[in-house]
């Protein structure tokens, strides 16, 4: 792969260096890979760009002033090193399922992953969701790590969906990921907002901080006409409306008494 076709504003003269793929765990690095130096809450990834190198890495993305080409090894300055990972592996992984559905929220994201699977599968729509609960398709299941996979992952799978001729992808979207832009360029048809409460505040230091994380995903990860679903009750409503109606996107709701779909029991 020619890094010119990935990475854009890059000099006409670098558009040529070859690379063979992506990796952020200099331990994992192999030959001819870009090693993308994340920092990390604990750990900053400039500190094994060396051994990264040792292990075959030809390209460096991080966040330093130098760039340029240096002892055949090309290094590029971006301001968002997360980001440009999940963009350029979402690039390469091109193959993706048409429809992909995201939950976020703080209880309930697992449930209604499962019950969204369900009904499509009982519509006998080829169906896979991806969580906590694993990668989960109606022949099959794969368990995971995290409830947000890294985009690396994540777009493997993706396009491994897709061979399987999967359109319709529900995944889970945590803060955490959010929060690390690991589902930036992605594109969702839909996305639900379960709650939010007092968990998480650890990484996220406040609660503006964790529902600020939760929103990206309606503020930039849908386009135009994407359908937002969400409870008409909660404290957060007022704000989710107003970003479906700066971006334009379709607002349903659900509620005991009110909303576009009426929870009744029976």
């Amino acid at each position: 792969m020619l890094i010119g076709n990935y990475f854009k504003n890059l000099s006409l003269k670098y558009k040529n260096h070859f690379f063979s793929g992506l990796s952020f765990n200099s331990l994992t690095c192999k030959k001819n890979n870009i090693f993308f130096a994340i920092k990390g809450t604990e750990i900053d990834g400039k500190k094994f760009i060396k051994d990264a190198i040792k292990k075959g890495a030809r390209t460096i993305v991080s966040n330093e002033k130098f760039k340029g080409l240096k002892n055949n090894i090309l290094y590029i300055k971006v301001k968002n090193v997360r980001k440009t990972l999940s963009e350029i592996a979402f690039k390469i992984y091109k193959k993706k399922p048409k429809n992909l559905i995201a939950v976020t929220g703080t209880n309930g994201k697992s449930s209604i992953a499962d019950f969204y699977f369900q009904i499509l599968k009982l519509n006998r729509k080829k169906v896979a969701s991806i969580g906590t609960l694993g990668i989960k398709t109606i022949l099959s299941k794969k368990d995971v790590i995290n409830t947000t996979l890294d985009p690396i992952e994540l777009g493997f799978h993706l396009e491994k969906l897709k061979k399987q001729n999967i359109d319709n992808v529900i995944l889970e979207a945590s803060s955490h990921g959010l929060k690390q832009n690991r589902l930036d360029g992605l594109n969702f048809k839909t996305a639900l907002f379960t709650n939010l409460s007092h968990d998480h505040l650890d990484y996220h230091k406040n609660f503006k901080n964790y529902l600020n994380a939760k929103l990206y995903l309606f503020k930039k990860l849908l386009n135009k006409k994407s359908n937002i679903i969400t409870d008409i009750t909660i404290p957060e409503y007022k704000k989710i409306k107003k970003i479906s109606l700066r971006n334009k996107l379709n607002l349903k709701t659900i509620g005991v008494e009110k909303g576009d779909l009426k929870i009744i029991t029976h």
